[in-house]
């Protein structure tokens, strides 16, 4: 959990400890939770049927019990009454101080941190759009520099939303490192068009290959990241000569309705009922369920990133809609008929993707190198080790390590000039 500093004060949240400068402030448990609160959203306001919900979530209070704890914290910070924390007549409370983090290390550590280099900047990032045959407007970017790479969209993409991610940011940063790294947003999805009638894998497909003829990209590799790796290998199975390299990550060949799981056609379909009822309500509860079972092992920050991802990505309608034909998907019998290089990664206790998934991919398709990571995240973040042991399988594979020494090499050979 987070430090935060405001004012004189600083706030451990993990550790239930508010300081003045060095001196201890002692708070009754309610009170602390409710300081809690409101400095996490500091800026926004918080609602009372929120601060009750998530202070008491195990009683039934009154409003007044909120309004003696925020009472009791004005005392203790001092100050104007309005200093800490304004009142918004008849809907709840804000917390106005400027809010800082204390502790920097309590953040998602920066992908080239975990490497052990200096954090870079995000690149610029340019959005720009196509209309495809059937008349839906896709979104795409390009960012960084260097050759082509092509990311093929997985579930749920929002190219504005997820450049200030805690969760996507340490994969384009390093992706950018060496390439131009191409994204979009799947139609249904983010920036691209909502109101759409083929949801399709066919479709999927097609888009994939409209936006490759949209920037005009004659050979390039490509990185697909759950049914993303879907439609790369269908992409790859049809334009050989286009695709230099595959890489795969938590992918599959077969959609859930198609796996031989016990009882998974069940679990499933109870929670499309649920997405279909609370997708896109304002308690992440329903939400919640899929950021527990993509990213268990996801910091509070990154949690809270990503149920915010799905509200804000599409509709429960459109959610749905994109389950149903992620579960029908079958490309089993074109994996022979990759001819490129391909690295298959894949979380050993993946939740989400079962690592059997990407072991067919492995076996099947033609020379495929397989790399199980020790995670059960479907999609790998840092800290955890597995991101390090993912970066150095892409690193070897994409030949990065190379392109590095013969940099080093030519700086040496010109300074000693």
């Amino acid at each position: 959990m987070a430090k935060y500093a405001f004012n004189e004060y600083h706030l451990d949240v993990a550790e239930r400890r508010l300081r003045r400068g060095k001196e201890e402030v002692r708070l009754r448990n309610k009170v602390f939770d409710t300081l809690c609160v409101l400095v996490e959203n500091a800026g926004r306001l918080v609602r009372k049927n929120d601060l009750m919900q998530v202070v008491w979530p195990d009683a039934v209070v009154e409003e007044n019990n909120v309004d003696h704890c925020v009472s009791q914290l004005r005392k203790v910070l001092g100050g104007q009454p309005t200093q800490f924390i304004e009142t918004v007549p008849r809907q709840g409370y804000r917390f106005v101080c400027p809010v800082h983090h204390d502790n920097l290390l309590e953040l998602p550590i920066p992908v080239s941190e975990a490497r052990g280099t200096a954090p870079p900047k995000m690149p610029p990032q340019r959005i720009k759009s196509f209309v495809t045959q059937d008349g839906v407007n896709i979104a795409y970017s390009q960012c960084g520099s260097g050759p082509p790479l092509v990311k093929a969209a997985n579930w749920l993409n929002h190219l504005e939303f997820e450049w200030r991610s805690p969760i996507w940011a340490h994969w384009v940063t390093e992706l950018t490192r060496h390439h131009t790294l191409y994204r979009y947003d799947e139609r249904g999805n983010g920036l691209s068009d909502w109101n759409i009638e083929d949801f399709s894998f066919q479709a999927w497909v097609r888009d994939f290959a409209q936006l490759i003829d949209t920037i005009q990209l004659d050979r390039f590799p490509i990185l697909g990241i759950s049914q993303g790796g879907a439609v790369a290998v269908s992409y790859a199975a049809q334009h050989p000569e286009r695709v230099s390299k595959l890489i795969l990550c938590g992918s599959f060949a077969r959609g859930w309705m198609l796996r031989d799981i016990p009882g998974e056609v069940e679990r499933r379909n109870a929670l499309l009922t649920l997405v279909r009822l609370g997708w896109g309500k304002d308690n992440p509860a329903f939400r919640q369920m899929w950021t527990t079972l993509f990213m268990p092992n996801a910091t509070p920050e990154q949690v809270d990133w990503f149920n915010e991802l799905q509200r804000v990505t599409t509709s429960p309608d459109n959610a749905v809609q994109l389950m149903m034909e992620a579960g029908r998907i079958n490309i089993v019998d074109l994996l022979p008929k990759v001819k490129c290089p391909t690295l298959v990664l894949h979380g050993r206790n993946d939740a989400a993707i079962p690592v059997t998934e990407g072991r067919l991919l492995a076996a099947r398709i033609p020379g495929a190198k397989f790399v199980e990571l020790p995670t059960c995240n479907h999609l790998v973040i840092p800290p955890e080790p597995a991101w390090n042991i993912f970066l150095e399988a892409v690193s070897e594979f994409m030949e990065w390590d190379k392109e590095e020494k013969a940099a080093i090499s030519m700086r040496q050979a010109s300074s000693s000039h």
